[in-house]
């Protein structure tokens, strides 16, 4: 596919290093000298500050937007009303509304819209979906994630601390993660309880967020996002009735990626034990979502982890900010 790239920061940066054998036409940022740098990178001509000159290029069938949250939403809208799939990075607005327009719009044009939703794509998570889908658990009980950093130095004068612009903390940034995840595993959930607050960092959004979520099944997920972690870390823990797995890491700074097997025997006691290990020097999740985007767009097929699926995700943030 011929793409364009809308916000040429970190995270559009990997997109446009994971586009694979598809075709970078132009790359966008506000800030000029940015998308003039990844343009370089990427060995391209075409680069500009004006997001029209992406959304209007008729050479252009997808559009990748990578920006901060207050333009995800706009920008989405824009380019599904021009007729472009789009794969738009989480949580693909400040809040629930702002999504369905987009919704509507996407209907209307018959276009796709994805979601940067790329934790789906680790190789522990899709080797845990297998064993949930084999029935290896047995039937699922319930979910415990838990998922954070540290911050750094000047966090809370980043973009991320202002609510105008990310729509919320902790929550709306590493939470919609793990709410994604146990939808993925567990389906549609509610809010049972929670509670967002603000520890450490001074700033008007929150760094630590517990939430519980359950579904029609009475199966919860059992949720904790902060930035108050110290030491990068992510866990995943599912448990069924035969069994549990745990993942643990995404690589890089979170370390290894694993994901073990705890067998239950029929005896009970001590399970069977099983461990893999994914010690790959790149992040391949990036191209496995775009790779599975496209697959999608060329098969007519709906994708998982698409706009609808954020909507869901943000309506639960929703409900636990309106729960101060």
């Amino acid at each position: 596919m011929n793409i364009g790239i809308i916000g040429c920061g970190a995270v559009g940066t990997k997109r446009a290093l994971a586009l694979g054998d598809n075709k970078l036409i132009i790359v966008v940022d506000s800030d000029l000298s940015k998308a003039e740098k990844l343009a370089k990178t990427m060995k391209i001509p075409n680069f500009s500050n004006k997001p029209d000159d992406a959304i209007q290029n008729d050479e252009i069938d997808m559009i990748i937007i990578s920006t901060t949250n207050d333009y995800l939403a706009e920008l989405t809208l824009a380019a599904v009303s021009n007729k472009k799939h789009v794969l738009v990075e989480k949580p693909a607005g400040r809040n629930a509304d702002e999504l369905i327009p987009i919704i509507l719009e996407a209907k209307k044009n018959r276009v796709c819209v994805k979601v940067g939703f790329n934790h789906r794509f680790h190789p522990a998570l899709l080797k845990a979906k297998e064993f949930v889908k084999s029935n290896a658990l047995g039937k699922l009980m319930y979910i415990r994630g838990r998922y954070g950093h540290g911050g750094r130095l000047g966090y809370e004068k980043e973009w991320r601390a202002n609510p105008a612009k990310s729509g919320g903390g902790e929550l709306i940034d590493q939470g919609v993660h793990l709410i994604d995840l146990s939808r993925w595993f567990l389906g549609d959930l509610d809010v049972i309880n929670s509670y967002e607050h603000t520890y450490f960092w001074d700033m008007p959004v929150d760094d630590n967020a517990f939430l519980m979520l359950k579904n029609s099944k009475d199966q919860v997920a059992w949720l904790h996002v902060s930035c108050t972690e110290w030491k990068n870390m992510f866990s995943f823990e599912i448990f069924g009735k035969k069994g549990k797995l745990m993942i643990e890491g995404l690589g890089g700074s979170y370390g290894m990626e694993t994901l073990t097997y705890y067998k239950m025997s029929p005896k009970m006691g001590i399970p069977e034990i099983g461990t893999w290990k994914y010690n790959s020097k790149t992040d391949e999740s990036w191209k496995r979502e775009l790779d599975y985007f496209i697959q999608c767009i060329n098969i007519h097929k709906k994708p998982e982890g698409d706009i609808s699926d954020a909507k869901k995700a943000l309506d639960i943030v929703k409900k636990v900010y309106a729960n101060r």
